[in-house]
């Protein structure tokens, strides 16, 4: 049988919607997403549970990075995109048309698949950059936020005597806890993080995954990633997509050990992707 005649044939078992309870810190209910004329995701129905971390897993193409996106409303960004459909954040729909699309973006912060510091910019003001353009200007209270931000990205102590260098001249592992650092200044709810290791080597990879493990802690993190052992390692719940649809989702351990959908099963054992 092949993965597409498995896909037709469990397409209508998959879950739709729970009812919104304050378990869920974000409720995605029926989110279609376009390019153009192309549809890139098809009535996306997910809850994510509060103080967890949630892996979106599936092949190149499966809408995974288009998904994460629709989440803090970076997806309307792109060109001729468009998305329809619900996000719940503590039950208020982020695309409403009285919520500011800029408040959406500090609950909901994100980190990118490759580090992106800004580049003429030391390190303690990578990290403020957010504040500052927020109209924040007190020294002594940005000060504190970049100390506790780096605190929490794991850095602190790598660079507290270097806070005036340039945020580039650190390694790619540390430029990537920059922008982690970055994102947590904001004190965002939920952090969205789209393949956030693919362009380290493995030490760095491993620093940013005790890093995820240990935020969980205080914020809800949502984690793009195409390697599957990794997955396995952070999250506590994973969600497998293909072709723009959720197939499957549940706590991590059952998606590894005891998939409910053949194509699931498949794509975990490798014979697809």
């Amino acid at each position: 049988m092949t993965v597409e005649e498995v896909m037709r044939e469990e397409e209508a078992a998959v879950a739709g919607p729970i009812e919104t309870t304050d378990r869920y810190k974000v409720v995605i209910k029926e989110i279609n997403a376009w390019f153009g004329r192309k549809q890139a995701l098809k009535n996306i129905n997910l809850n994510i549970k509060d103080k967890s971390v949630t892996a979106f897993i599936g092949p190149s193409g499966c809408g995974k990075t288009t998904l994460i996106r629709c989440l803090n409303r970076m997806h309307e960004m792109t060109p001729n995109a468009r998305v329809d459909g619900q996000v719940l954040v503590d039950g208020a729909d982020i695309y409403d048309k009285s919520i500011d699309p800029v408040v959406v973006k500090r609950r909901v912060g994100m980190v990118f698949q490759k580090p992106n510091p800004f580049p003429t910019m030391s390190i303690s003001d990578n990290v403020a950059a957010g504040l500052k353009l927020n109209g924040i200007k007190d020294k002594n209270l940005i000060a504190e936020v970049v100390e506790e931000s780096l605190k929490g990205a794991a850095l602190w102590e790598e660079v507290r005597t270097e806070l005036e260098k340039p945020g580039m001249s650190l390694s790619g592992g540390q430029q990537q806890r920059l922008c982690i650092a970055r994102a947590l200044a904001m004190q965002p709810e939920v952090l969205l993080m789209d393949e956030p290791t693919s362009a380290l080597d493995p030490l760095a990879s491993s620093k940013i995954e005790e890093l995820v493990r240990s935020l969980k802690e205080h914020v809800t993190i949502v984690i793009v990633t195409h390697n599957m052992q990794q997955a396995a390692r952070v999250s506590d719940f994973t969600a497998f997509m293909y072709l723009g649809e959720m197939i499957e989702y549940g706590a991590t351990s059952q998606i590894f050990k005891n998939p409910e959908k053949e194509l699931t099963e498949r794509y975990i054992s490798g014979k697809f992707g």
